[in-house]
């Protein structure tokens, strides 16, 4: 009891002390809470709209990996309707015509479709919609030119009754009147949905009449799911897909399941980076606290506290400290998750914050992180505190320096850095992937821990050379806070590792990214022939209906199509393999220079003939004049010769298969020929512009179809690559917004600290300004210090990560030095800004207040 009455007292003394190392806790539950919150939220979403809209019994064609992008999707006969309603058990089946693979414009030819990766979905209109959604404007569609749609579109566009769309399928294009607005039971999650009546949908979506993409069964009264699918199964055979409404629902939630996780742990990732960072705050605010209360502590023993007692007494003051932290994060995370649904609705994914769900394990995790964590990184200065001896008590308050680190200390982080360093040097001289990744991420761990291990070592060294450049200039000011920042090195490491960790990323992901973008200009300022690039930004391919606008462009000496061809290859060794084999027109190799090791790229587009890869032909041992047999799915069987084997030193087209396509439209019929991915254009001698002109007035009509030139394309690249590490840089905006925390509370506790020697300073001449100046500059070095580590190892991360992208075709290093510079400068703005609250309260110190203090 005396001991958590201590304890109290102490938390309570020392509460304005204990605030920021708070926050510190709070931010890093925040995230970890917010992100499960956010998560959880979103599958509970996806769960109710799956179960609102799955039938008791789904029928539909079998899922095929390796099938032809055609643009439409498979269907299933309109007799088989017939056969599935005389199944025992089935009250009602009801067929649906859905597709994924459209496009839809307003009246002023701008595209509706979701920007946030969300399908647009076109399907019939049928009384099983009734479940999910329900009109609450207009009516139902009752023609060929009516379509009802979703309410969260609708509002998104301005669109009402009345207006007209363009939908733009693979069987064609073609005009519709908004007759009605439907809203959803449940979240729709940010897919714009039309809907048509049924023979419209099976002729405009499918291309198929009478045909649908699926079944749904309606079980009779007393039958199960299950006792139906085996009654089903029985009567159609094994030749469709037949699930229950569960199995319905684990497979849309597998689809999208990954997209899910892949985004949790990203976030979760970024939250035990905050949660690093924070260890070192709460390292340094109770080293200091245990330090001040030296003397204290030392009258504690001597009146008879043992060690344990004292130990304990800290550590129940992270406890608390933990708890509060902890408690107050849970609450902030909850914020932060309603914070991201707004954010992912404002891109065009809803999520209504009315279905928030808080899962009864999330703040158990957020309280057992905080607390943990807190208590774990009070541990050392806890022993540290136990070890102080009663004669403390008769010395002399205050902190006395703890000159160098210790010789051990120094040891072991050399070692480890030594250690971490082959480690990247392995890795960047890796010829395996797979392998120097894996050095990769053990040199990232072992040199981030080395640093931090020999940070007070490099202190000394680093903030010489700092002060000598930035500090000097200041005379007299500018040597105390010197001073100030060597006295205590394992303060000042600690304090600048926090800030360290942070920018360390932040640089080597610049480096990546910088080098990412000069690569990819680099292989294109080599590859690309073609003047103009031309593909659909939503990812779809390309409709025959706008291949031909595109091909009857002028001023266009050639128009290159390219797409992918799923195969069976039969090798040389009698194993089979599934490829994708890339088939385009002759005029490839012009637009798009590629390398071979053997044999010449155009000879590849002769009659039956092809390329592979030189790592392909390694693994599998193919030679020059083989022949493959490649046997296209849904279409028929062809022996191709190898008449080139190309180079894999590019991140062009890096180990693709090529092929003629008129080859591959000699084997495959021609409802099961892909649609083109892309195309290349070629401008005639002479009329570049007039054929940029023309390209853009052809596909004019289709809002998803850019015309890029060679500029145009590289801009996207490096827009891309922007767009990327902005996001990763506003998740690590945490991490550094705690370590900037660090420093406050650094600097905070050595003015308490340092009460006695301000007062003495200032009674001999000092004045307020100076003083002010004096922390300020302090700040700045210590700032300065954590972003030259970080930076410095940042770039090594970085230029290591680059000669594992060379594997790939990556091959230029580019250091970003604007970005770099402008970090280092932006590092020194932050010591700056967070010297301000310490700065002014030494100043307004009394001084003979100050002087008398114990």
């Amino acid at each position: 009891m005396t001991v958590l009455k201590t304890s109290l007292r102490n938390f309570f003394a020392h509460k304005g002390r204990m605030a920021l190392s708070a926050v510190a806790v709070l931010l890093s539950v925040a995230f970890v809470c917010g992100t499960l919150v956010f998560t959880d939220t979103m599958n509970a979403t996806f769960d109710k709209l799956f179960a609102s809209t799955a039938s008791d019994v789904a029928v539909s064609p079998q899922k095929k990996d390796d099938a032809q992008e055609t643009g439409k999707p498979r269907t299933l006969p309109g007799s088989l309707q017939g056969r599935l309603a005389k199944v025992p058990g089935v009250a009602k089946v009801e067929g649906h015509a859905t597709s994924q693979q459209i496009t839809v414009a307003d009246a002023k030819n701008k595209s509706i479709s979701p920007s946030s990766g969300a399908p647009t979905v076109g399907t019939n209109w049928d009384e099983s919609q009734k479940k999910s959604v329900e009109i609450t404007s207009g009516h139902e569609p009752h023609g060929a030119g009516e379509t009802v749609l979703d309410a969260d579109t609708a509002d998104k566009h301005g669109l009402k009754t009345g207006d007209r769309l363009r939908v733009m399928a693979t069987p064609g294009d073609f005009t519709v009147r908004i007759v009605g607005i439907a809203t959803y039971r449940t979240t729709n999650p940010g897919a714009a949905v039309l809907y048509f009546d049924t023979p419209t949908a099976q002729a405009r979506l499918l291309g198929s009449a009478g045909e649908y993409s699926g079944y749904g069964l309606t079980a009779a009264s007393g039958v199960s799911d299950e006792q139906l699918k085996k009654d089903v199964t029985a009567a159609v055979g094994t030749d469709y897909a037949v699930r229950t409404a569960a199995e319905t629902k684990a497979e849309n939630k597998k689809d999208v399941g990954s997209f899910l996780d892949v985004m949790k742990y990203a976030l979760l990732g970024f939250a035990g980076i905050a949660v690093l960072v924070g260890i070192f705050l709460i390292v340094n605010t109770f080293s200091m606290l245990v330090a001040q209360r030296t003397r204290e502590i030392g009258l504690m023993r001597a009146i008879g506290s043992s060690r344990k007692q004292v130990n304990r007494s800290v550590l129940a003051e992270a406890l608390m400290l933990g708890v509060v932290g902890s408690v107050l994060g849970i609450a902030g995370g909850i914020g932060l998750a309603v914070g991201l649904m707004e954010l992912m609705g404002a891109t065009g994914m809803k999520l209504d914050t009315s279905e928030l769900t808080i899962k009864p394990t999330t703040p158990v995790v957020g309280l057992a992180i905080g607390v943990v964590v807190t208590v774990l990184a009070a541990y050392l200065p806890a022993r540290r505190a136990g070890r102080i001896s009663p004669m403390a008590a008769l010395r002399d308050a205050g902190n006395p320096a703890d000159g160098s680190a210790g010789k051990v200390r120094a040891a072991i982080g050399l070692l480890l850095t030594g250690a971490g360093a082959a480690a990247l040097l392995a890795a960047a001289n890796s010829s395996d992937a797979s392998a120097g990744s894996g050095m990769l991420g053990l040199g990232v761990l072992l040199t981030l821990i080395g640093f931090v291990v020999v940070g007070p070592l490099l202190a000394g060294f680093v903030v010489r050379v700092i002060s000598a450049a930035v500090l000097r200039v200041f005379g007299p000011v500018g040597r105390l806070a010197e001073r100030n920042a060597l006295r205590n090195p394992r303060r000042t490491g600690a304090t600048a590792s926090a800030l360290m960790i942070g920018l360390a990323l932040v640089a080597a992901l610049s480096v990546v990214g910088s080098s990412m973008v000069a690569s990819a200009t680099d292989q294109l300022d080599k590859s690309v022939g073609a003047d103009f690039i031309i593909q659909s930004e939503n990812g779809q391919p390309l409709s025959p209906a706008q291949a031909r606008a595109i091909r009857s462009a002028g001023g266009v000496a050639h128009v290159t199509a390219i797409t992918g061809v799923h195969a069976k290859l039969t090798l040389p060794d009698g194993r089979t393999v599934t490829e994708s084999i890339n088939a385009s027109d002759p005029t490839y190799g012009d637009d798009l220079r590629t390398e071979t090791v053997q044999g010449t790229f155009a000879d590849a587009y002769g009659k039956d003939a092809m390329s592979v890869p030189e790592g392909f032909a390694k693994d599998h041992k193919i030679k020059l004049g083989d022949r493959l047999t490649v046997a296209m799915t849904d279409g028929r069987r062809a022996e191709l010769e190898v008449k080139a084997i190309t180079s894999d030193d590019t991140s062009l087209n890096q180990g693709a298969l090529f092929t003629n396509i008129a080859t591959a439209r000699q084997y495959l019929p021609a409802d099961r020929m892909p649609l083109d991915v892309m195309m290349f254009a070629k401008a005639a001698d002479g009329k570049a512009e007039a054929a940029a002109a023309s390209l853009k007035a052809a596909v004019a009509d289709y809002p998803q179809i850019k015309v890029r030139d060679q500029a145009d394309y590289k801009e996207l690249v490096k827009g891309q690559v922007d767009q990327l590490l902005n996001m990763i840089y506003g998740l690590l905006a945490l991490a550094i917004i705690v370590a900037v925390l660090g420093v406050v509370n650094t600097l905070a506790l050595s003015v308490v600290e340092r009460t006695r020697e301000i007062g003495l300073m200032r009674a001999i001449g000092l004045s307020r300004r100076q003083m002010r100046r004096m922390i300020r500059l302090e700040s700045v070095v210590i700032a300065l210090f954590g972003a030259l580590l970080g930076l410095g190892l940042g770039m090594a991360w970085g230029a290591t990560s680059q000669k594992l992208l060379a594997l790939q075709g990556l091959g230029v290093l580019d250091i970003p030095w604007p970005t770099i510079t402008a970090v280092f400068i932006g590092s020194a703005v932050v010591g700056l800004l967070a010297a301000l609250v310490p700065a002014f309260r030494a100043g307004r110190m009394n001084v003979l207040n100050a002087i008398a203090t114990d």
